[in-house]
């Protein structure tokens, strides 16, 4: 079972034109977290409808006690990342990275927008010697990591990277609106991490170029705008499709024509990818269409879409 917990703004860092690192409290943090690193941990993050106001929901029973709630009352419900958390027991703090969308945007950033130290949310997320799911990072074997998001996915690969083995290898790719939002990143010495600022660029733009030219395909000009999205919530994984296509079960031939489990990286590769649905099922099609690369060392994820209000 997920713990279900009410906590308060403690702190607001705006850390870049685009992102604000919040700090949450509260005793029922305590239980929070995993067994071993974050990685991309998800968490589902609850925002008052009416400001200062938030339901009493039951941990065992929340989500079908917040979908009974009438849909002009019902607190919104966003996925994020944890970021880190520090501490233990009832000082625990958990830190959440905020994309500061301009103008009025999504339910999460209108909120962090505006965070003030008091304001509280309620937290839904991992309990500590439980089962919960939400980590996406499988790589296996691998020793050729491949790491791509836009702003959205700059938390957990940062996260990602800080948590992976000092001999690690390979590339990270972190979009960002602009300039001013690079961050200093702690990554293995073998692991190349680029920023790509858009700077009025199409979003997934610099990311499916620098993608192409680290691997070898041609990404034409108007791809991103004339891609067809058939899953507007793409979601690829080792163990998962969104699709419902079978992915476990997938073997590959290697070169001494003996067949290869698909969970040990047949030749080193493992991929993961997130952000905008264009560029993340664009992407898909490059590595695994034309490049061959098997379907169970990547991860495409459909973080957002363009135009779209997500649904939580």
């Amino acid at each position: 079972m997920p713990i279900l917990a009410r906590v308060s703004v403690r702190s607001v860092e705006r850390l870049s034109p685009s992102f604000a690192r919040i700090e949450l409290a509260g005793a029922d943090l305590a239980d929070l977290g995993n067994d071993g690193p974050s990685f991309d941990q998800r968490i589902k993050l609850i925002f008052p409808a009416t400001p200062g106001v938030l339901p009493d929901l039951a941990p065992g029973d929340w989500y079908s006690e917040w979908l009974a709630i009438p849909d002009d009352e019902r607190p919104r419900m966003r996925t994020y990342t944890i970021r880190s958390l520090e501490g233990e027991g009832i000082e625990k703090r958990l830190y959440v990275d905020f994309v500061l969308h301009p103008g009025a945007h999504g339910p999460g950033s209108d909120w962090a927008g505006s965070a003030r130290p008091g304001d509280e949310i309620l937290v839904v997320g991992p309990k500590l010697g439980e089962a919960y799911g939400g980590i996406e990072w499988l790589p296996g074997d691998a020793s050729r990591l491949l790491l791509v998001g836009d702003e959205t996915a700059v938390p957990a690969i940062v996260s990602i990277l800080e948590s992976l083995p000092a001999d690690a290898t390979g590339t990270a790719f972190l979009e960002v609106p602009v300039a001013a939002d690079v961050q200093e990143v702690s990554a293995p010495e073998g692991v190349n991490v680029t920023w790509l600022p858009r700077e009025g660029e199409p979003v997934g733009a610099p990311s499916l170029a620098a993608v192409g030219g680290l691997l070898g395909f041609e990404a034409k000009p108007d791809e991103l705008a004339t891609v067809l999205v058939v899953d507007p919530n793409l979601w690829e994984t080792p163990v998962y499709s969104s699709s419902g296509e079978t992915v476990t079960a997938a073997c590959h031939g290697t070169d001494d024509g003996t067949d290869k489990s698909a969970s040990e990286a047949v030749d080193g590769r493992y991929a993961w990818i997130a952000g905008e649905s264009r560029m993340v099922t664009a992407l898909r099609r490059h590595l695994v269409n034309e490049l061959e690369m098997p379907r169970k060392q990547v991860a495409f994820m459909g973080y957002w879409r363009e135009g779209v209000s997500m649904k939580g």
